[in-house]
């Protein structure tokens, strides 16, 4: 079920540098942190209290962004996003880390590290958290919400949803002569025009693709996302361009843009795959229904998007994805995938012999694990 933050329990904290002393300026940033304090604060998105949404602009020093992040994170208890828009850079480690207007390539204590925005996230009693990252490199942060270090684990929490501009390794983009940067300026046209034929809510996920589809097809750098459990269903704003009507669903002609089963491991994920799918076709419950073969009761659709167990049968998932255009290969695989969770769900669990104790391995040093690392570092120049 799709969820709206409460305005006054949820804060943003957005953050963006345009001047730089060494790096190249980035005048379009200085344009996206009010218009998209606007649309946050607006009645098409949160609604937040202007007191809630807090702009930092060209902050000078590591305290100078952190603190109103921090401050955000103690008065939270909904939601909190954070956004930054600049010039994001890799330390001599390969690591991100956010630049500020004196920041040097390569050289994180001019600037703020990833790392250090995560832990004031991961300590927040917030109950959901979105952080969108409009910079270089940014597709890092992909790869440390999902690592095995102890901070990572710390961020394996339900509702955390954070969305990259760029790839692990690509360049978000500031084209010249444009108001905004590339990423942003979707992202505020989504906010502003919607999403034609797009559901009446517009939750991370619908938001997501279409961006990726829009910014795809300008031959632009393609955004990531990483999401935990249900954060993929947080309503980010209500669709400007949604009319009810039973139109047929939009044409999804990559395959791989579809939820792939095989990657749902939990009843859960299979659930949220089954949304995800209908989120991409555009259409609303009704229209979906009425597209199904015989047609579904909307109300039948609601409950099985909305269940936390799987379908007790196949039959009507099946007239589901149907509806939703899937081809009866794919059907099959998405039938294969919920009978093998089925059958994880009826196994009874197998007792395990004892493991005899074992000494644990000898702690390695600091610099063991540096150059243990070493021959994976990336070599990058950053913007």
């Amino acid at each position: 079920m799709r969820a709206l933050p409460d305005p006054a329990a949820s804060r943003a904290v957005l953050v963006g540098v345009s001047r730089y002393t060494v790096l190249e300026p980035l005048p379009a940033v200085a344009n996206n942190l009010p218009a998209l304090a606007r649309a946050l604060t607006g009645p098409t998105s949160w609604n937040l209290p202007t007191g809630h949404c807090t702009v930092v602009a060209e902050p000078d020093t590591a305290r100078d962004m952190l603190d109103p992040v921090r401050d955000a994170a103690e008065a939270t208890s909904d939601t909190l996003l954070v956004y930054f828009a600049g010039h994001g850079l890799l330390d001599g480690r390969g690591e991100l880390f956010f630049g500020l207007p004196r920041s040097v390539q390569a050289r994180s204590y001019t600037g703020v590290t990833y790392q250090a925005l995560r832990e004031i996230i991961t300590d927040c009693a917030a109950r959901r958290f979105v952080v969108i990252l409009d910079c270089c490199m940014s597709g890092r942060a992909l790869g440390l919400m999902g690592s095995e270090d102890l901070l990572a684990d710390q961020a394996e929490i339900d509702g955390s949803y954070l969305l990259a501009a760029a790839p692990e390794n690509g360049r978000a983009l500031a084209p010249p002569g444009e108001t905004h940067t590339a990423f942003t300026g979707e992202l505020l046209d989504v906010l502003q025009h919607g999403i034609p034929d797009g559901p009446r809510e517009l939750d991370l996920n619908s938001v997501y693709h279409r961006l990726r589809g829009e910014l795809a097809a300008k031959g632009r750098p393609a955004p990531q996302k990483r999401d935990r459990n249900t954060a993929g269903r947080l309503v980010l704003a209500y669709n400007q361009a949604y009319r009810p009507a039973s139109a047929p669903a939009r044409a999804v002609s990559d395959e791989s843009a579809w939820p792939n089963p095989d990657d749902c491991h939990t009843p859960l994920a299979f659930l949220e795959a089954l949304a995800e799918t209908r989120a991409l076709t555009g259409l609303t419950i009704p229209a979906l229904a009425q597209r199904a073969d015989p047609p579904l009761a909307p109300a039948t659709v609601t409950r099985l998007l909305n269940t936390t167990t799987l379908p007790a049968t196949w039959k009507t998932t099946s007239r589901y994805l149907a509806a939703c255009g899937l081809a009866p290969d794919q059907i099959g695989a998405w039938q294969a995938a919920w009978q093998r969770l089925r059958t994880q769900e009826q196994e009874p669990a197998r007792p395990q012999p004892p493991v005899p104790a074992a000494m644990p391995p000898p702690a390695r040093s600091w610099w063991d694990r540096l150059a243990g690392r070493q021959d994976r570092w990336p070599r990058h120049r950053g913007m």
